[in-house]
């Protein structure tokens, strides 16, 4: 009993201090332990990484925090409507995984501007690469630093720009000393703590709320209290009884839910950090192998998290609606302190009024902060509500660590050896890489700061910059050979300029700004980057039409990356 009772009171901060302690020892000591001496293993972790441990550590790469923190969020508040992002980000990994990844594992590069430099045979292109893999990164970096800021402010007790500092230094650690070598073992450790941290509370939630300990069957369950009702049914009821749509119908625009899929879909695919991660295998087999087991790593999380979203959203509407604000639980106050919970009595009568209505609100809260405070709203034990902790830590900083390797390999490979300086040392090159990754760290500790929106939502403008530019020219220089550099290059500025405008106009303000009724074709910031990629893709063909025919022996390395014998003996230079 006394043991318990020491458990029990143990507390949430020192439960975090450990599991978060704990959890970072690992990663520094694998990071020392797996340290890189040399270009390839900085780059590619030398190439000798098995399909399993590949695949562990590209499941990390990719669940990000966008994946562990913010996606469930966005799905509690916006429901259906949320469900673009699960879509996209799922399918996107699939066509990444069945089209792209063995081509470009054939064609043996180690970075995707190095890819569209060789291919396209020119180094302008390899600069418009280097210029869109670094606008594709450091958007996506900025939604990584955010999340860790999230996390460390809430559970740590420190502020937000505090908490990214902490993070940015033990990234920074890590990547720097192991380069990919060091990140891929990193993240393999990073992959078994966030999906367990992601399904410990889902399934505690499962049981307590319908009885179900698999939450993807327990959120299509009817509720655990013998009414016979299902949960769904419930939060429909909830959402409209609150003024807000049901949470099994959405409102946004068919065209819009389209154009967001796409974008995340052709986004993930022309994402420079996972590319590379099939890069790091012996052989293209290799690639196909470790793509399909990360594939079934990541659907876990990926089923799993609208269980998490309805689970949050039907606790916090229960827990705070309409109640005495003399009365709400520690929790909510904790949030409170962070400033990503603001209640303001409008009426002064000591309710929380939490519905639809902006002009009647008065609660506001942040969607970034549903998975992270569901376990308190669900009274779990404090150990639960640290382990969520580490594990979105876990995700932030695996995404993050890779992201700095793109982005110091883009500098130190393809602009200063490949353009700058040919005859750059191997040694000078790793000192250039390390150099660039610190700089690197410290801009995406800016952008962490000061984001230009909630984690998926800054996500989701890195993976639409991917779609505008990366994914029609990998698309083309893999299976249209007689795609030359001069249609490429056109292709990618005008798709790149394309979504910045569109992107700082309705998101800044910029160019005279815009509101959600002046959107081109109602199409949102986030889902723009479809229409990007079709403006690449019309731009890069009319001008290859007027323009020379690439050399023969282009045509004919796009020939032989296509051809499947032979493809388990392929080189692995």
């Amino acid at each position: 009993m006394n043991s318990l009772f020491i458990v029990e009171s143990f507390g949430v901060q020192n439960w975090t201090y450990i599991l978060v302690g704990i959890t970072f020892t690992i990663y520094i000591g694998i990071a020392i332990w797996t340290r890189a001496g040399s270009t390839k293993e900085f780059y590619v972790a030398g190439g000798g990484v098995s399909p399993l441990a590949n695949g562990m550590a590209t499941a990390a790469d990719w669940m990000s925090a966008a994946s562990f923190i913010s996606m469930a969020g966005i799905i509690s508040f916006d429901g259906y409507d949320g469900a673009v992002y699960l879509m996209g980000w799922t399918g996107g990994y699939v066509l990444l995984a069945l089209l792209l990844a063995p081509y470009l594992r054939k064609f043996g590069k180690f970075t995707v501007p190095d890819f569209i430099g060789d291919r396209y045979y020119s180094n302008t292109a390899r600069l418009v690469g280097v210029i869109c893999a670094l606008l594709v990164s450091f958007t996506y970096v900025a939604g990584q630093m955010r999340g860790v800021g999230l996390v460390f402010s809430r559970f740590l007790e420190v502020d937000i720009n505090t908490g990214v500092i902490i993070g940015m230094l033990i990234v920074l650690f890590y990547a720097v000393l192991g380069g990919m070598k060091g990140i891929t073992y990193t993240q393999v450790a990073q992959y078994c703590v966030l999906i367990f941290a992601f399904m410990v509370p889902a399934i505690f939630i499962s049981i307590q709320i319908t009885g179900n300990p698999i939450p993807q069957l327990g959120f299509g369950s009817t509720l655990a209290d013998g009414s016979g009702t299902f949960l769904l049914d419930k939060l429909d009821s909830l959402s409209t009884d609150l003024g807000f749509n049901e949470y099994t119908e959405g409102s946004k625009s068919m065209i819009d839910v389209f154009a967001i899929t796409l974008a995340l879909m052709v986004g993930t695919a022309g994402l420079p950090h996972v590319i590379v991660r099939f890069f790091t295998v012996k052989r293209v087999k290799d690639a196909r192998k470790s793509a399909g087991l990360a594939l079934l790593l990541i659907v876990i999380l990926y089923t799993t998290a609208p269980a998490v979203s309805v689970f949050a959203r039907t606790n916090m509407i229960e827990t705070v609606s309409n109640k005495p604000y003399a009365e709400v639980p520690v929790w909510f106050k904790k949030w409170e302190t962070t400033g990503l919970i603001v209640f303001n009595d409008k009426n002064n009568d000591g309710l929380i009024q939490y519905v639809a209505d902006e002009a009647k609100n008065e609660l506001v809260v942040d969607k970034d902060i549903m998975v992270l405070a569901n376990p308190e709203i669900a009274k779990l034990p404090d150990w639960v509500i640290a382990l969520v902790a580490a594990g979105a830590l876990a995700a932030a900083l695996s995404t993050a660590a890779g992201l700095l390797l793109v982005i110091s390999a883009s500098v130190s490979h393809d602009l200063i050896k490949k353009m700058m300086n040919p005859n750059i040392s191997e040694k000078g090159e790793l000192i250039a890489a390390r150099l660039s990754a610190v700089v690197a760290v410290c801009v995406a500790g800016y952008f962490g700061i000061n984001p230009p929106g909630f984690v998926a939502a800054t996500v989701a403008l890195a993976f639409g910059l991917a779609a505008a530019s990366f994914f029609p020219a990998i698309i083309l220089g893999i299976f249209y050979k007689k795609m030359n550099k001069e249609g490429a290059i056109a292709g990618m500025v005008v798709g790149i300029l394309s979504m910045l405008f569109y992107m700082t106009k309705f998101k800044f303000g910029w160019f005279g700004g815009g509101t959600k009724a002046d959107w081109w074709f109602g199409i949102s910031p986030e889902g723009f980057g479809t229409v990007a990629m079709f403006l690449n893709f019309i731009i890069s063909v009319i001008i290859m039409k007027f323009t020379p025919e690439p050399p023969q022996d282009v045509q004919e390395i796009v020939e032989l990356i296509r051809i499947p014998s032979g493809a388990g003996e392929a080189s692995n230079h």
